[in-house]
């Protein structure tokens, strides 16, 4: 046995020396240009850790009490969590098999031939090792330690959409109180406008078609009235699943009507590269192609000899006390090496497998990079776009409201006909919506960007 062990070593070193060993892979990461600056930069940069709670920035309390509670409660974040737990289990199976294993076994046996009865009993320690010559079980366990950090960044991408999510909601259902409170304000007015209408039909100074084209435009007016309603209540049910609550249990405390939150106006923009490295789901590709790597070394590493060693050492007895008193002791020592001749080129085509996936994982990477920098340019562009209509329109309301007050006093004293107090009236009504819903836009363009930054998250 000692000259089997020395002959099996000499032919596996002169095998590794005879292997070509494949190229190793390029580690560094794939580069893409990116520009120097967003086309729209803001007056003041704030540091990117301000991005990380960045609703604490629209200074409203029920959001940012939403958006904690999502974080804590919610399914998908509380999912992530899992799957991160299960990840890092794994680096710790990985890991343990770099470390010898020892078993404890015992034995008792009871034998008869002719006349003759004996007994035999046995206990003993079993331990073998792998030692990780060429690093395959390295390899292993830095493949499962990338994987574990490519989940952590994953959990880390569900807070950032879930933080967006809520609070785009929370915008849109404050965007549909201020709605709700416009149509029906406007319905007040032309329900006024209706009773003037009906009292000059009384006294004979105006027509029933009259009458009737005021009652038709209230009517129009109050038919919307429900259809907001609807949508804001979906809108807090949305919320309280967010939050992982039933549908219900926040009716109570988003009843009330607030304003639609608004951001502060020093929004944070960092240099893309900056940014970049703030993005969740741009870290987790990266870790993605670092797990990639690590497979493609373990696939090399499993062309070459596998050694390992393996020995017992235990008592043996007729009798029980005989072993507890000492025994005869048995021992036994093990060294093997394993050595691939021929599999038909299973385990070169296995390294090119994991070659093509390290490819596929630096094109994710890449394709994660130009899907950030396009979100945020969307982001930046919609925003833009927002803040000029909303401009508009408020203009147009104003103006709206003007010719609103000085139709209804014309027509109060005869001086126009009813039809010019229905188009002024219309016109109110669609461009004081047009502004809650701009105001609301405008916010959640915020919230976008935020997330297209990679903010909420630490």
């Amino acid at each position: 046995m000692g000259a089997v062990l020395p002959w099996c070593l000499t032919s596996a070193v002169a095998l590794l020396a005879g292997c070509a060993s494949l190229a190793p892979p390029d580690s560094r990461l794939p580069q893409t240009s990116v520009p120097p600056a967003w086309s729209a930069q803001t007056a003041a940069d704030l540091p990117a850790t301000s991005l990380a709670q960045w609703w604490q920035r629209f200074n409203d309390p029920q959001l940012t009490q939403l958006v904690t509670q999502a974080l804590q409660a919610n399914t998908s974040v509380r999912s992530a969590q899992a799957a991160l737990q299960q990840a890092r289990a794994q680096v710790d199976v990985q890991a343990a098999g770099l470390l010898p294993s020892v078993g404890a076994s015992a034995s008792a046996q009871r034998s008869r031939a002719s006349n003759s009865t004996g007994n035999s009993f046995q206990a003993g320690f079993d331990a073998s090792w792998e030692p990780d010559v060429l690093g395959r079980l390295r390899s292993g366990v830095n493949a499962s330690q990338a994987d574990a950090q490519a989940a952590e960044a994953s959990l880390a991408d569900v807070q950032v959409s879930l933080a967006a999510e809520t609070a785009v909601n929370y915008v849109e259902l404050r965007g549909l109180q201020q709605r709700l409170a416009i149509a029906r304000s406007n319905l007040a007015s032309q329900q006024e406008t209706l009773q003037i209408t009906q009292w000059r039909l009384q006294a004979g100074l105006t027509t029933s078609l009259v009458a009737e084209q005021a009652r038709a435009a209230a009517e129009q007016t109050a038919a919307q009235i429900p259809a907001l309603a609807s949508s804001l209540a979906q809108s807090r049910h949305n919320l309280a699943v967010l939050t992982g609550q039933a549908p219900l249990a926040l009716d109570a405390l988003l009843a009330a009507p607030a304003a639609v939150p608004q951001p502060a106006q020093d929004l944070a923009l960092a240099i893309p590269a900056e940014t970049l490295r703030q993005r969740p789901d741009v870290r987790a590709a990266e870790q993605r192609i670092a797990a990639a790597l690590a497979r493609v070394s373990q696939a090399d590493a499993a062309r070459y000899p596998d050694f390992s060693i393996s020995g017992n050492l235990g008592l043996r007895a007729l009798t029980l006390g005989a072993l507890g008193n000492g025994g005869s002791v048995v021992s036994a020592l093990l060294a093997s090496v394993s050595v691939p001749v021929f599999d038909g080129g299973a385990a070169r085509a296995q390294v090119r497998v994991q070659e093509a996936a390290l490819a596929q994982a630096r094109l994710a990477y890449e394709a994660s990079v130009l899907t950030a920098l396009k979100d945020v340019e969307d982001t930046l562009a919609a925003l833009q776009g927002d803040r000029e209509r909303l401009v508009r329109l408020q203009a147009a309301a104003d103006a709206a409201g003007n010719a609103d007050l000085l139709a209804r006093q014309r027509y109060s004293s005869g001086l126009i006909d009813f039809q010019s107090v229905l188009e002024t009236q219309r016109t109110l009504l669609s461009t004081q919506d047009s502004v809650a819903a701009a105001v609301a836009s405008v916010s959640a363009d915020h919230v976008r960007l935020y997330k297209a930054l990679g903010g909420g998250w630490q």
